[in-house]
């Protein structure tokens, strides 16, 4: 029979740690997290609507529609497009100052944006940008050109088409325009085609200042291989990705905005009407602009309000992919060996800071890191109610630690964090602020609603903290780590899957295995063994102190989960609890009981919750399920709900007295 013991290679320290490590993995049925995991790839052709219909890719192409044809031939042009196609493009725009029809300047359109591509073919940048030009002129006046307004039918496929060839005109121009410039917002570029001198003015609009603005890519050349769902509107503009340029490194705002972050832009050509004819010779200023479709989604464009295209999964996508963001989810690094990752804990945002939209702070469990959130964050902001009036926090720790030392960790860098952005307490927002945790990170956020007491202490002595001898700096952290008070800025709490009471998964086998492979910080070891050397006697519980790592403090008779139960919670804080209860569990699961196969029913279950979701999900994945999403939305959309009607009743004493 084949042992462990035959193998020289489990007989080294290595060997076992790495047997270890398998056997927790497949215990907790999770996994470490697989850094090659590709969220988008590269397209070979980049996605254009106008690809099929008008040829674009074929042998045969590109070519204008059948309906572009009619037009022409009703209008007797057919014969000299074909002897000519760039002299009847000059032919009709010259007709077009006679005519209102829809139907001719939709035909110029295509004939110009189809000349455009010939020309770029053939490396004739000059001519492809004119080209494009006379595409996007005619489009935009197809679409807001005053006479027109009568002539136009929102309703004929048509007019969907004349937006693509808008938008893929500027896309296009744009790239051309990359090819020749650094394209960055705020600055003015001189673009030179065959019979114009055309000036672009670039302007930003939303959270992000030009400056924060390192470079472009376009959402077109990529498509989305891991996140579940892509969330685009569909309007006017081109999607963009705009990879983040620290705007002062040494703004103290910084350390929460993740290195090498990309975010949503939309880019959108404001060109002057031309009506008659389409025409913009000689020298003409036009306006680009960058919105960030987080806090718009439409524009008034002629008095009227258009719609923005935009893509918010596309640039998300690029940065879990990117080397920076790969770097710092050490996943299995922050579970095993929690100093080296240090580093890398704290709070992020992948938005601009806004004072006026209500953080939601999301706080990953064992094993993980906030990639388990994107998912959900991907979807819950594709919400516009949700978007308007939330912003998404992600909280980074080594999961190694014990729970109770993550909590403490939180408690200080959300404290820092309104330190540093909200130093004078005037952003109100901040006051409503709503915590999702899964798993552990469930234990986490709690911690940050209850008032410790003395009970804490209490678990490792019966002497009053004052009497602690020992460096100043170790028995501050030691305090606060059993000593604390709830943070009133935190309003509701939602936990998912979350061990209340413990994991049975905390057993003998897997604490074993954890003590040998999970190495605890140093510091944090030589301050226990120093304050216990420097306090004899003064200490009844020293396991807690000296040798607790993640997996001991999940156990089920550990003594803090009879403590946080019966806790203070602050006042007004309310509670939302999500379970995972397998219908089909597998034989392991089964054996356990009730539950997600990580944590039973009896654990996670809750009595002073405002509600409870029970979802059919394995514990990994519980926090990825419509279902689960879909509910934390419901609870986001009540805590606006709720202090709407705080707000009303707030205001009835002026005019009556609130009941």
């Amino acid at each position: 029979m084949w042992t462990a013991r035959q193998t020289p290679f489990f007989r080294s320290r290595r060997g076992y740690d790495l047997l270890a490590l398998l056997l927790i993995s497949g215990l907790i049925g999770v996994s470490g997290g697989c850094t090659t995991t590709r969220y988008l790839a590269l397209r070979d052709v980049r996605e254009n609507p106008l690809n099929v219909p008008l040829a674009l890719i074929s042998r045969q192409g590109p070519r204008i529609s059948d309906r572009s044809v009619s037009s022409l031939q009703r209008y007797g042009l057919w014969d000299s497009y074909q002897q000519n196609r760039r002299d009847c493009v000059t032919s009709l725009r010259g007709m077009i100052d006679s005519t209102d029809d829809p139907e001719l300047i939709y035909a110029l359109s295509e004939m110009a944006y189809v000349e455009g591509k010939r020309a770029e073919r053939a490396a004739d940048t000059a001519s492809a940008l004119n080209f494009y030009g006379i595409a996007l002129s005619n489009s935009y006046d197809y679409l807001f050109a005053e006479d027109l307004v009568d002539r136009r039918n929102p309703y004929d496929p048509q007019f969907r088409r004349v937006c693509e060839i808008y938008n893929e005109s500027l896309e296009d121009s744009l790239r051309l325009i990359s090819s020749q410039h650094n394209l960055r917002p705020g600055q003015n570029y001189s673009v030179a085609s065959r019979d114009r001198t055309m000036t672009v003015r670039t302007q930003t609009r939303g959270g992000w200042n030009p400056e924060e603005f390192e470079k472009f890519d376009f959402v077109s050349d990529y498509s989305i291989q891991t996140l579940n769902n892509r969330h685009m509107t569909y309007g006017l503009g081109v999607p963009l990705i705009a990879v983040r340029k620290p705007a002062d490194i040494t703004d103290p705002k910084e350390k929460f905005y993740p290195e090498g972050l990309s975010y949503s832009v939309t880019a959108l050509m404001r060109c002057t009407p031309s009506r008659p004819g389409g025409r913009l010779g000689g020298s003409t200023e036009t306006v680009l602009e960058f919105y960030d479709p987080l806090e718009a989604n439409q524009l008034l464009l002629a008095s009227q309000w258009v719609p923005l295209e935009t893509d918010l999964t596309t640039p998300l996508a690029y940065f879990l992919q990117s080397p920076e963001f790969r770097s710092r989810n050490r996943v299995t690094e922050g579970l095993l060996n929690p100093a080296k990752t240090q580093a890398q804990q704290g709070l992020f945002m992948l938005e601009p800071y806004d004072p006026d939209r209500i953080p939601v702070v999301m706080v990953h469990g064992l094993w993980s890191s906030p990639l388990t959130w994107m998912d959900m964050f991907n979807d819950l902001r594709s919400y516009p109610e949700i978007r308007s009036r939330y912003q998404f926090w992600f909280y980074l720790y080594p999961s190694g630690q014990p729970f109770w030392l993550s909590a403490t960790q939180l408690r200080r860098e959300l404290a820092s964090m309104r330190d540093t952005i909200d130093p004078y307490r005037h952003d109100t927002s901040l006051d409503q602020m709503v915590l999702v945790g899964h798993s552990m990170g469930g234990l986490v956020s709690r911690m940050q609603t209850i008032d410790s007491g003395d009970d804490f202490w209490r678990i490792v002595s019966d002497e009053p903290p004052e009497k602690l001898r020992g460096p100043e700096d170790a028995r501050a952290r030691l305090v606060s780590n059993l000593i604390f008070k709830p943070n009133q800025s935190v309003r509701r709490v939602v936990t998912i899957g979350t061990p209340h009471r413990g994991s049975e998964f905390a057993n003998d086998v897997t604490r074993w295995l954890a003590s040998r492979v999970i190495r605890l910080p140093q510091m944090v070891m030589a301050t226990s063994q120093s304050l216990l050397q420097e306090n004899p006697d003064f200490f009844r519980n020293t396991k807690l102190m000296t040798a607790a790592n993640a997996i001991d403090s999940l156990a089920p008779d550990s003594p803090i989960f009879p403590v946080m139960l019966r806790a203070q919670k602050a006042p007004g804080v309310k509670y939302h609890n999500i379970i995972g209860v397998l219908e089909n569990p597998s034989f392991l699961a089964r054996r356990a009981g009730p539950g997600d196969g990580v944590v039973d029913y009896a654990s996670a279950k809750m009595d002073d919750v405002e509600s409870e979701l029970v979802v059919n999900a394995e514990h990994t994945l519980i926090h990825t399920k419509p279902t689960s999403i879909l509910e934390v939305r419901r609870i986001l959309l009540e805590h606006l709900h709720d202090l709407s009607q705080n707000d009303r009743v707030a205001r009835l004493p002026e005019t009556g007295t609130a009941r």
